[in-house]
């Protein structure tokens, strides 16, 4: 039987998730890669609520990411998810990496929600 490539990740996810909730004062800044394209939320579990996401499929951003390395555009994403969640009255949040080592994109758009003025 073939193994999933997903499946290691998946536990991963699995076990981090065990140790991190978003609470309404630090909700939880989850992310999801694929291989073209990044995705973020801000999530406040006890609600059940997404208080703020930005991708980079949605409209505003595809503009600011066009000829942009996956990594470049992971630090934008960060960025305009950390506004949108300055905007949404959240400046704390807890690191969700999904599962994926914290390196590359991953690490490029902590750095960039960080640089839009959230603290991790």
């Amino acid at each position: 039987m073939a193994k999933n490539v997903t499946d290691p990740r998946k536990r991963r996810q699995r076990r981090i998730r065990l140790k991190i909730t978003g609470t309404p004062e630090r909700p939880r800044l989850n992310v999801y890669r694929s291989l073209e394209h990044i995705y973020a939320q801000v999530i406040d579990d006890v609600a059940g609520r997404t208080l703020a996401s930005a991708s980079t499929i949605d409209k505003g951003v595809v503009e600011q990411i066009a000829g942009k390395k996956k990594r470049e555009q992971a630090a934008i994403v960060g960025k305009i998810v950390a506004q949108r969640a300055l905007d949404a009255g959240v400046k704390e949040v807890v690191f969700d990496r999904g599962g994926y080592l914290y390196h590359g994109r991953i690490k490029a758009l902590a750095d960039g929600a960080r640089e839009g003025g959230l603290k991790l």
